[in-house]
Formats: C-alpha cells, structure tokens, sequence
C-alpha cells in the first residue's frame, strides 16, 4: 500500500504542509517506511487560554459569540476552513490539525466565571464555531457537557453544530435548556454517502448516525436543522435534495447550506486529496470552485465567501431552495430567549430582551 492511501484510511489531510509563519519546516526521510510509521498518533495538548467566549466581527455569520473547547480537530475533515488557525499555533493546518489537539482544560470553569461577570449581557453562545465539539475525545474529557450544564444553571441559550452523534448523550442537559428555549442543535451532514464520507471526514459519525441523532433529539423538545456543509461543487451538490428529505424526515425544522470555502493552506490540501481519491473529477471540481470564487479558488470577500457567486452558485442555491420546500422545511427559525437568564444567587434579569 502506497503512503498516502494508508494516511487516507484514517486521516483526512495526505501531508503536513509547511507553516506560512514559520521559516523553518521538518520533511520526511525519503527512506520512509510506513510499514513502520504508518501514522501520527494523536497528542492532546493543553491550552491556557486565560478566557472562553470568542468574539465574532463577520457579516456573513449569524452569532457575535462562540466557545470552542478544543483546537484542532480529530475529525480529519480534509476541507475543514479552521485549519489555517492550526498555524498560529505554531503547527502545520494538515496532519497536525487533526492530530496535535489543543484541550481548554478549564473551559468551564472560564464559561461560570465570564456569565458571572456583570459585564456579560446574555445572548446566545454557538458552540463549535470553529472546530468540532463532540470530536471523539470529547467522549472521555467531557468538557463540552460540562460547558453545557453551566450554561443550563444560567439557562443561558446556546447554538450546538455538530458532524457527531455523540450529541444524543447530552439530551437530559440539553432538553433542560430547550424547556426555556434556550437551545437549538444544528447536524452538519456533507454527504450520504459513507465510503465518500470515510475519505472526506474520516473521523466523524456516519451520515445514518447524524440522521437518527435528529430522531432522537427531537421528540426531546430539542429544534434541530440541518447544514449541508460545505456544498462541494461536482462531488456532492447533487445529494442537497435527498439529504435535506433524510433531514426533514428524520425530524429537522429547519435548513440551510454552506459553500466549499479554501482558505489558505487548504486549498492544497484538497486538491492533493482530489488528486489522490477522485483524479478523474478533480478539474470539473476545481474548475467549479473557480467559476463561483471569480477565477480563483477561494474568495475571502463577505457576503460572497459562504455562497459564492455566478451562474454554478445559482444553480445550487435554487437547487437548494426547490428542495427545502418539497422536503416540507418552512425554516421559520424562531430565536432562542434570553428571558430565563439568571446568575445563581441573584435574581433572574427580567428585564433584558426576550429573544436574540
């Protein structure tokens, strides 16, 4: 077996490419011998982050605050736009990105002490803005549960995505919210196609896990959609109409997509991916994504950057469009309230806006 289809077997990214912010790199002995280093193992590294709600400037995304236990992530998903930040750390956005994890060991002790503070005006918190919050260590540490039960003693609202079942653990907390309409959890599925989603995201929990995920955290009172992300122009745009009715079906209210985005150090990464999986559709791929970032294969531009523009981009968001409403979504996305915030120990601040 070749290097790179034994990395593709349980990694995402073929290659740790070199840093953009560091001169110096480390290469592979040309003797390398994957019979004997087949793999990185995976190294849980702690972070000292001295705070845990990240602030959000950008147009195009719909939260202002967003809390990320981890950095880094497991799921080895080869398109995954948070690699580059892999980079200010120090690491490479391939390999390392999904194997040098970052852990935010106090992350909830850091959440009690940010909503305890008088300067903290509730809103809704999204978890998993970057990286994913129920990658597979999250099993063992259990940092986003804990996270979560703070959040329920403020019943302070929070937005869940997620490309992992492991959610289902947490419905006894996160149904608690949901009785103040303080949560909502949103399934990102890219494909429902396994094989595909074993080299595309090798990490994350089978399309059919992430569908009865949504079976079960429904009839729990919990709102669930569905993200079909990231749209990859001539590999997957064709699946919008039969996974949004496996979402709807399943039990999701409401849906929404998000195109393929490149940023960086990915762009390589996943045309090396396209070349070594699906050599015969890499130019068809690469030419789409071109046609709908202005020639190039990623365009950082808001309101441009989630959807993409040209006649392929309209071509998929009337697609998605046409197949959200057979589907049965009416996507009326009611907002989470704020009027069952408190601070344990004082009073609840009845006062503030019902909704955000």
């Amino acid at each position: 077996m070749q290097p790179d289809k034994l990395i593709a077997a349980h990694r995402g990214a073929l290659a740790n490419p070199a840093n953009r912010f560091e001169p110096i790199r480390l290469e592979a002995d040309a003797d390398w011998n994957p019979e004997e280093d087949v793999l990185p193992r995976t190294q849980f590294l702690a972070d000292h982050s001295a705070t845990i709600i990240a602030r959000n400037n950008s147009s195009d995304i719909g939260f202002n605050a967003s809390l990320n236990p981890y950095r880094g992530c497991e799921h080895g998903c080869i398109y995954c736009y948070a690699r580059p930040f892999h980079e200010y750390l120090g690491f490479s956005a391939g390999l390392d990105f999904e194997s040098k994890i970052m852990v935010k060991e106090r992350a909830p002790e850091l959440l009690r002490a940010e909503l305890s503070s008088p300067k903290w005006h509730p809103e809704v918190i999204v978890i998993s803005g970057v990286t994913d919050c129920y990658q597979p260590v999250e099993r063992k540490l259990k940092l986003t549960r804990r996270c979560l039960a703070v959040l329920a003693e403020f019943r302070n609202p929070v937005a869940i995505i997620t490309k992992n079942a492991l959610v289902t653990r947490d419905i006894d907390i996160l149904s608690d919210l949901a009785r103040h309409r303080c949560v909502s959890v949103c399934l990102s599925v890219t494909t429902l196609d396994n094989d595909l989603r074993k080299l595309l995201e090798p990490r994350t929990s089978p399309p059919s896990a992430r569908l009865a995920a949504i079976r079960q955290l429904a009839p729990a009172g919990i709102r669930v959609s569905v993200n079909i992300a990231p749209v990859i122009p001539g590999l997957t745009d064709h699946e919008m109409p039969a996974i949004l009715k496996a979402a709807a079906d399943a039990g999701a209210t409401s849906a929404g997509f998000t195109m393929l985005r490149l940023p960086h150090a990915v762009a390589p990464l996943f045309e090396q991916w396209l070349q070594t999986h699906f050599p015969d559709r890499q130019d068809k791929v690469l030419n789409r994504l071109k046609a709908i970032r202005g020639g190039k294969l990623y365009d950082a531009e808001w309101g441009k950057r989630m959807r993409g523009e040209g006649i392929f981009a309209e071509q998929i968001e009337q697609m998605f469009q046409v197949a959200r409403r057979k589907a049965g979504f009416k996507n009326e996305r009611e907002g989470l309230s704020t009027a069952a915030f408190r601070r344990p120990g004082g009073t609840q601040l009845s006062l503030l806006p019902e909704t955000v």
